[in-house]
């Protein structure tokens, strides 16, 4: 007596990706960060009922703050709580890697940018990028070579 039909596991960690970044900044030094998160919020990120699109990350104090994250609260969520979706929170960081983020940002003018939500070791990571925004001949150059290697791509599987 066992199910008719199978439910799939996926075996992916990935809970979410900003693949608009790649196409609006120039990404290049890469952090893992643990979040500081609610019960409601897990249960959230469990469902993917996240969207880290608009997302960046602040420092103040000498603390990681990620903003404009959102993420949706269930339908079954506690009654005695008031779930607030878009809530700053806190970040998890070493103090050196802190450090090298409020160089970049102060001195070379960079930005904290969230691109990817992930789950490691039962907790939740979000990876942040330090990143330049594109011009937009920048996009237009990115997008030309994209393409070019596409046409390549299907030249040579073609002979």
């Amino acid at each position: 007596m066992g199910k008719s039909k199978k439910e799939k596991k996926s075996n992916s960690n990935t809970i979410v990706l900003n693949k608009k970044a790649r196409h609006d900044f120039i990404l290049e030094d890469r952090f893992e960060a643990g979040l500081m998160l609610q019960g409601w919020e897990v249960k959230s990120l469990r469902a993917k009922k996240v969207q880290i699109r608009d997302s960046y990350v602040f420092i103040k104090n000498n603390e990681a703050w990620l903003s404009s994250t959102v993420i949706a609260p269930l339908e079954t969520a506690s009654t005695h709580i008031h779930p607030e979706p878009s809530r700053v929170r806190k970040l998890l960081l070493h103090r050196d890697e802190i450090n090298k983020m409020i160089g970049a940002v102060d001195r070379k003018g960079y930005t904290l940018i969230a691109t990817a939500m992930y789950w490691k070791n039962g907790r939740a990571k979000l990876e942040i990028a330090l990143a330049k925004g594109k011009k937009e001949h920048d996009k237009r150059a990115s997008e030309k070579d994209r393409d070019w290697k596409r046409e390549k791509a299907r030249i040579l599987k073609a002979t």
